[in-house]
């Protein structure tokens, strides 16, 4: 079975974790475009996608903007909370969502939700509490690995396929 809810993290998932500056105080993210066809791919299995984040920065705000991300929560300091106000908002239960994260602030939620990922880089000791270890690395399309696995528990990459491209 899908879930009905993705919820991802966005620094050590989306990003490889860093925090660029320029000289004039510019914040800058690199975001692998791989992750891109991940919420194509929950879109298109009809599954809602939640950016939940402890950082608040346009930057993210803007990559949620671009690929219609459903839900963004930025600034979030309790992310269990968050997600359960959401699923009751959704009418949905924690067993019908799935959240990727990558460190402390996301060990709660990673413990109640039905699939929980952590990419390759995630902190060692947050990856006792991950069902789903993805090989990339974060920045590097660990989010649409993520998908992709959870996908695959129902079709093939043949039938993924055929989805994405009909």
């Amino acid at each position: 079975m899908l879930p009905k809810l993705i919820l991802t993290d966005i620094d050590g998932v989306w990003t490889d974790g860093g925090m660029y500056y320029d000289q004039t105080g510019n914040e800058w993210k690199k975001f692998n475009t791989a992750d891109s066809a991940g919420v194509l791919l929950c879109r298109t299995l009809g599954i809602k996608v939640a950016v939940i984040t402890g950082e608040r920065t346009e930057i993210v705000k803007r990559r949620a903007e671009k690929l219609k991300v459903d839900f963004l929560f930025d600034g979030v300091q309790d992310k269990l909370k968050v997600t359960s106000d959401l699923i009751k908002e959704l009418g949905i239960s924690f067993a019908e969502t799935a959240f990727i994260g990558d460190d402390i602030n996301d060990i709660n939620l990673l413990r109640e939700v039905g699939i929980s990922g952590t990419p390759a880089n995630g902190i060692e000791y947050i990856k006792k509490f991950a069902s789903i270890i993805t090989i990339k690395k974060g920045g590097e399309g660990a989010f649409r690995e993520f998908v992709e696995t959870i996908a695959q528990r129902v079709y093939s990459y043949e039938e993924l396929i055929r989805k994405i491209t009909y």
